[in-house]
């Protein structure tokens, strides 16, 4: 064998090898599919409060890997979806939900996009009512039509 080949088999296994150390969990944590998939579904709508705007299924901060070690143990002792989602929110806030329950707290969040669409709509409403009042002046449309008229006569 040359070097060269060794060299390549040596790249080879160390990229095989070094792709399982980047994984965040790097076997499954249930053996039945369908628990596996709730499993992956709750990661997924659990925000990691470290990133922010990673889910606790992507994220490979510490608090996150807590978190989706104590998803784990909760499907695990039986518990639903919403008294795991109950767990969270009561311990970390709405935040840590991707879509957090309409309440008293949260109606500004789900209010805003709808605000401000109003807001740019008025605004838009206002600008073109305001333009439209506004008298169109020839004047300045004569002047730029006679300076270039006066110039063609200047240059011939």
């Amino acid at each position: 064998m040359t070097g060269l080949a060794r060299a390549l088999i040596s790249l080879a296994c160390t990229l095989i090898l070094s792709s399982q150390a980047l994984a965040i969990d790097g076997s499954a944590a249930f053996s039945d599919v369908a628990t596996q998939a709730r499993y992956d579904a709750l990661a997924h709508n659990l925000r990691c409060l470290v990133c922010q705007n990673q889910s606790i299924a992507d994220s490979n901060a510490e608090l996150a890997a807590d978190l989706r070690r104590q998803v784990r143990e909760m499907i695990a002792a039986g518990q639903s979806d919403q008294q795991i989602k109950l767990f969270m929110t009561e311990r970390y806030g709405d935040f840590v939900l991707y879509e957090p329950p309409f309440s008293a707290r949260t109606s500004v969040l789900w209010a805003a996009p709808l605000l401000l669409l109003l807001a740019c709509v008025g605004g838009a409403w206002r600008v073109i009512r305001r333009r439209s009042q506004q008298p169109i002046d020839d004047t300045s449309t004569e002047d730029v039509v006679g300076s270039k008229d006066a110039n063609v006569g200047r240059s011939s």
